[in-house]
């Protein structure tokens, strides 16, 4: 059987957050509560754990073991847990996989290596990258296609190479340019027809939601009951109903997304979760701060109006 239809994602995958206690330090507690209410809704397909949401690189490698191996144990072993892979070199990131692979991950996200945010990369430098990650830890892999403003985000023609690599098995496009997204991701299609695609616009959704199948986005972890409508609604190819869910949606959207930076999308959403009675409190970790006062009643006032609280 290809490696590409191994793990069935086709569906919402949320990326949770990654609780704190008061004092800072990981909340394993409350990773159980919440990746057990996660787990509960039909058409969660998987959870992806360590990614921007879930602050991962702000973790110790002994923090990042354990939250694989706790969310696990929240969902009872039920669902995939895929973890980010986020080292900066070609063998640390190899070397992250494995211990993910020991932790009990399923796949892994593999974020391109950061310096290319800033000076780009080489030719192949990307496609090597996953070779070798996969080639050392074994472990399933999801492309990760950078927004287009960075000079991390790949061309077509590496897109495509990846996705054909052994071991690859879906995509996670948050290129944020709808002109690129209309004109590569049939190309991908046509090209790799196994290939999983799934939108990680949050802020997006609706225009990407008739090309895939399924969203891997942080917002999953806060809104899970109206993204899984949205998908099926993407999937009718029933626009109405779509547009009605987005607009809804749309208090929501606006108060976790639409702010000065889109990391403080993180913080929104542990907020929401406060608001929604899934964690007690919208605790993070450094460099992240917390955001202005009245910025929980703002989550909360929205996720009232679009009836989730």
């Amino acid at each position: 059987m290809s490696t590409k239809n191994t793990i069935d994602l086709k569906g919402l995958v949320p990326a949770p957050v990654t609780p704190f206690t008061r004092d800072g330090k990981v909340d394993y507690d409350a990773i159980q509560k919440l990746g057990s209410w996660l787990g509960s809704f039909d058409g969660v397909k998987g959870l992806v754990v360590l990614g921007h949401a879930g602050e991962g690189t702000f973790l110790t490698q002994a923090e990042q073991a354990l939250v694989i191996q706790s969310f696990k144990e929240s969902v009872g072993g039920r669902l995939p847990i895929i973890a980010g892979i986020t080292g900066e070199g070609t063998q640390v990131a190899a070397e992250e996989a494995q211990r993910a692979v020991d932790a009990g991950a399923s796949a892994g996200l593999v974020y391109p290596s950061h310096g290319w945010l800033r000076f780009g990369y080489q030719k192949g430098a990307a496609q090597d990258r996953y070779r070798a990650i996969y080639e050392h830890s074994g472990l399933p892999l999801i492309l990760f296609q950078y927004p287009d403003v960075t000079k991390a985000t790949y061309d077509l023609e590496t897109q495509l190479e990846i996705a054909k690599q052994p071991g690859v098995f879906a995509m996670k496009n948050g290129v944020r340019n709808m002109r690129r997204w209309d004109t590569e991701i049939p190309v991908v299609r046509r090209e790799v027809p196994d290939l999983q695609i799934l939108t990680c616009h949050d802020e997006y959704l609706l225009h990407t939601m008739f090309d895939v199948d399924g969203a891997l986005v942080g917002y999953g972890s806060l809104t899970p009951e109206p993204l899984i409508e949205l998908i099926a609604a993407g999937k009718r190819r029933d626009y109405p109903a779509a547009r009605a869910i987005h607009d809804k949606l749309l208090p929501v959207t606006r108060n976790v997304y639409h702010r000065g930076s889109h990391m403080e999308g993180t913080v929104a959403l542990k907020h929401g979760l406060v608001a929604r009675g899934i964690l007690d409190h919208a605790t993070v970790r450094s460099p992240l701060l917390p955001l202005a006062p009245g910025a929980d009643r703002e989550i909360a006032d929205a996720l009232r109006s679009a009836g989730l609280i």
